[in-house]
């Protein structure tokens, strides 16, 4: 059991990275940006083709994120230059990402078999082979390691970036684009670089976990705008955006208890082939959490007729 939620609690870090970017498009920037699930094999495929020709997994961890920063100037230029609504500019890239991703493969997988990846160093490590002899899955360990150190220096890029006049046009041309513009702020190119980090964070992300996984497949990337929604929710109700600081933690911490609740789940008997379903539910009822509230509070005020709210 031990080594199931270490395990899950690694693949959720990886998966952190890609929450953080779609929390930047959903939340900060108001905009359902489809394209992740295309951007995300973009990274992969990326890699791994770098890393499959002997190329440095950490570099080709960098070229992914800048594999996703071109993904995400495809759908802003598709946006702000031929006016095209956000929600189909993401489904035209994540559309076309399909045929490129193809091409950078030329192959619909790419497997990562006995190559060193970013996890490799720590995997080696003397303290980690170390608890091998606790019967503790090392490779495990090592992806957790790798991934707090990926996800807390993100989490500080981001800190420190929208901590910047840039980062506050950005934030303030998703709280509304009249007033931003109003106070001379060009609204096209702060979208324009609001969804190239977005997506550089996603092609990170699928870089990360297709050496988590050893391979990279042009189909792994269905459902992952569903995953990173449903870890921005989980995030976001069960640990609170009280903060900047603290909303991103929430995200990291969103996307670990989703794959921990994956792991119970499947642990404890749901076939795999019902987890997009599970997902789909649990995304419906976390966003309809503030309805359920207030049917609460209705009932309440009903049954007490009103007295509560006289007292408090």
């Amino acid at each position: 059991m031990l080594n199931i939620i270490i395990g899950a609690m690694a693949l959720g870090l990886l998966w952190a990275i890609m929450t953080m970017g779609v929390y930047i498009t959903y939340r900060l920037l108001d905009i359902a940006d489809l394209s992740v699930e295309g951007t995300i094999v973009t990274g992969a495929a990326v890699a791994a083709v770098w890393i499959s020709g002997g190329g440095n997994p950490f570099v080709a961890t960098f070229m992914a994120l800048l594999a996703g920063l071109v993904c995400g100037l495809a759908t802003a230029l598709l946006h702000t230059k031929l006016r095209i609504p956000p929600l189909l500019a993401g489904i035209l890239t994540m559309i076309a990402l399909y045929s490129v991703n193809l091409r950078i493969m030329g192959r619909a997988n790419i497997a990562l078999l006995n190559v060193d990846t970013v996890f490799t160093p720590i995997e080696k490590l003397g303290m980690v082979q170390a608890l091998a002899a606790q019967g503790i899955n090392t490779k495990n360990v090592a992806i957790l390691l790798t991934g707090l150190v990926f996800v807390a220096l993100v989490a500080g890029f981001l800190y420190w970036f929208f901590g910047t006049e840039l980062g506050a046009a950005i934030r303030a041309t998703g709280c509304n684009q009249q007033m931003a513009r109003a106070q001379g702020i060009n609204t096209n190119t702060m979208i324009l670089l609001g969804l190239m980090l977005s997506n550089g964070l996603v092609g990170m992300s699928g870089a990360l976990i297709a050496q988590n996984q050893a391979y990279s497949d042009v189909q792994m990337g269905t459902g992952a705008i569903v995953i990173g929604l449903a870890s921005v929710i989980i995030g976001e109700v069960l640990f609170g955006t009280r903060t900047f600081a603290r909303t991103l933690c929430s995200m990291a911490l969103g996307a670990v208890t989703y794959r921990v609740i994956i792991a119970l789940v499947l642990k404890a008997g749901m076939s795999a082939n019902d987890l997009k379903l599970f997902t789909a539910l649990t995304v419906a009822v976390c966003l309809a959490l503030p309805i359920f509230k207030s049917y609460l509070n209705t009932l309440k005020k009903s049954m007490t007729g009103g007295k509560g709210d006289a007292a408090n």
